[in-house]
C-alpha cells in the first residue's frame, strides 16, 4: 500500500519555566542500560469527531496548538525529556526541547487501518534511529510525530529515548500530558525520579554486560512481524481447559496463557524444523514498581525499573500447555520484593552478572531457542484522551530487518476485550506459525482495529 506523507515542520517544543541548574545534569541509574534499544516505537491512532472539511481542518489546528502548548507544559516536569543525550552516564537537562514534526496524510485514516500494512506504521514515527548503534550521544530524548489525516484522523507518533523512559515510565508521562492538554493540572500524577538512587551507576559494567547478553541473542535472517488477536473468549476456553487438566494450577492469567500457548507453538515449529524437540528459552520484562517499597511512590517512578525472568525447557521433556504456565509463573514469581532487595545490596552485582550470563550462554547456544516477552498490557495507554476521545487503536510497528530477535509484544485491545500480540520471527518460522492449526484455534492473524470498533 503506497501513502504519502508530507512533513509539514519540525521545531523544538521547550519547557514553559527553565529547569533549575542544579537539575541541569539527570544523572541515569544502573538499570537504565539493561534494554539496548534506543526507542521502544508507540503510535496512538484518534478518529476524527467532525462532520464538515471546514471544521475538520479548524479543530485539527486546535488540537496541534494543544498538543503544543501542553507538551510545554509537561516538559517542566519531566526536565530530562527536553535535553539530549550526553554518554552513557548522564543526561543533559538544557531545556533544548523535544523534537516535534507535524505531517499531514494524503489519505483518510480508514484507508490505513482497513488493511494494516505493520512496515508503512514507520512512516509515522519522527526518527529512523529505531536500531542498536554504539553512541546516541547528542540525540534528542523525546521525538514526536502529530500526522493528520484527510479525514481529521490524528495519529501521535512517539519516540522517547528507552534510556530514560520504559512502558510504565511511558505510560505516566502520556497519562500527565493528556491530563495538561484537557486542563486537568491538578489531577496530574507528580513524576519522581528514585531510579538512580534505587540502582546507582558507578561504572558501565553493566552496560558492558547487558551489551554481551543481549547480542548472544540477536540473530541473522530474514524478520517479519505479524498481529495476533487472542480474544477473552478464547482465552477462557483455554482456562477451563487447563483448570480440567492441572487443578494445581490455579487462575492462570491472560499473559501466562498467552505466553504459554505461542511458547508451545514455536516449540512446534523447531520440532518440525529440526526433526526434534529442543531446549527452549523465553524471557519476561518484569516491572519492578509493585515490587518496590509503596512508602516511595514507584509506580510514578521515571527510569527503566525492569528486570529478566527466564523460563526453560529442555529438549528431553514432553511439554504440555499447563506445564509452560506453570514454567512462566515460576521464573516471573521469582522476581518478589527479596529479589529486588538482592540487587540493591551488596551481592546485587553477583546476582545480575550470573543472571544475565545465563540468559546470554543459554541463548547464544544454536541448539536452543530463544524468545522473547515485553507487555504494554493494563497500562492505560487506551486511557489518553487528549481532548478528542480515546485512541482507536495503541500500535507498535512491524520489523523487516535482517538483524532482530524473536520478540513478542503484548498490548491490550482498545476494549479490554482481548491483547494482540505482536511477533517477530524469521520468515520461514512466521509461515509455519500461521499455518499452526492450534494456534488458529484461538488466536485470529493480522485482523484490522476497526473490526473492534461499536
Amino acid at each position: 500500500m503506497e501513502v504519502e506523507i508530507e512533513i509539514i515542520s519540525r521545531e523544538n517544543i521547550k519547557p514553559s519555566s527553565p529547569t533549575p541548574s542544579h537539575l541541569r545534569a539527570f544523572k541515569l541509574s544502573l538499570l537504565d542500560h539493561l534494554i539496548p534499544a534506543p526507542y521502544s516505537p508507540m503510535i496512538l491512532f484518534y478518529a476524527s469527531q467532525e462532520e464538515s472539511a471546514e471544521n475538520t481542518h479548524f479543530e485539527t489546528l486546535k488540537r496541534i496548538q494543544s498538543l503544543k502548548q501542553s507538551l510545554s507544559e509537561t516538559l517542566t516536569q519531566f526536565y530530562p525529556l527536553a535535553g539530549k543525550l550526553k554518554d552513557d552516564i548522564f543526561i543533559e537537562c538544557n531545556d533544548e526541547g523535544a523534537n516535534f514534526v507535524e505531517a499531514r496524510v494524503k489519505c483518510p485514516l480508514s484507508d490505513i487501518l482497513s488493511q494494516t500494512d505493520l512496515i508503512l506504521l514507520h512512516k509515522f514515527l519522527p526518527c529512523d534511529h529505531l536500531v542498536v548503534e554504539e553512541s546516541d550521544s547528542g540525540a534528542y530524548v523525546a521525538n514526536i510525530q502529530v500526522s493528520t489525516f484527510d479525514c481529521g484522523g490524528i495519529a501521535i507518533g512517539i519516540c522517547i529515548s528507552h534510556r530514560i523512559l520504559d512502558g510504565s515510565a511511558l505510560s505516566t508521562f502520556l497519562k500527565v500530558w493528556k491530563s495538561r492538554a484537557k486542563g486537568c493540572e491538578e489531577n496530574a500524577m507528580c513524576p519522581n525520579f528514585i531510579a538512580a538512587s534505587l540502582f546507582p551507576i558507578e561504572n558501565l559494567w553493566f552496560k558492558d554486560l547487558s551489551m554481551v547478553m543481549w547480542g548472544s541473542l540477536f540473530k541473522q535472517g530474514k524478520f517479519v512481524t505479524k498481529r495476533f488477536l487472542f480474544s477473552n473468549s478464547a482465552l477462557s476456553t483455554l482456562k477451563k481447559q487447563l483448570a480440567m487438566k492441572n487443578s494445581l494450577l490455579h487462575n492462570p492469567t491472560r499473559l501466562e496463557i498467552i505466553s504459554a500457548i505461542l511458547w508451545k507453538s514455536l516449540m512446534a515449529i523447531s520440532e518440525t524444523r529440526f526433526g526434534t524437540q529442543r531446549h527452549s528459552l523465553v524471557t519476561h520484562l518484569v516491572n519492578l514498581r509493585r515490587r518496590i517499597h509503596k512508602a516511595l511512590s514507584p509506580q510514578y517512578a521515571i527510569g527503566n525499573l525492569l528486570w529478566l525472568a527466564a523460563a526453560e525447557r529442555k529438549s528431553d521433556k514432553v511439554t504440555t500447555l499447563g506445564e509452560l504456565v506453570g514454567e512462566l509463573r515460576k521464573s516471573i514469581s521469582e522476581i518478589d520484593e527479596k529479589f529486588v532487595e538482592r540487587l540493591q545490596s551488596n551481592e546485587g552485582k553477583s546476582v545480575m552478572f550470573k543472571s544475565l550470563k545465563r540468559i546470554g550462554e543459554l541463548g547464544s547456544k544454536d541448539e536452543v531457542d530463544h524468545f522473547g516477552f515485553s507487555s504494554w498490557c493494563n497500562l492505560g495507554f487506551y486511557e489518553l484522551d487528549f481532548g478528542w476521545g480515546k485512541p482507536i487503536w495503541v500500535s507498535s510497528i512491524g520489523s523487516n530487518g535482517a538483524f532482530f530477535m524473536n520478540l513478542i509484544i503484548l498490548v491490550d485491545t482498545r476494549f479490554g476485550d482481548g491483547i494482540e500480540a505482536w511477533v517477530t520471527l524469521d520468515e520461514k518460522d512466521m509461515a509455519h506459525l500461521e499455518a499452526n492449526a492450534e494456534l488458529a484455534t484461538y488466536a485470529i492473524l493480522d485482523p484490522s482495529p476497526l473490526q473492534h470498533l461499536v
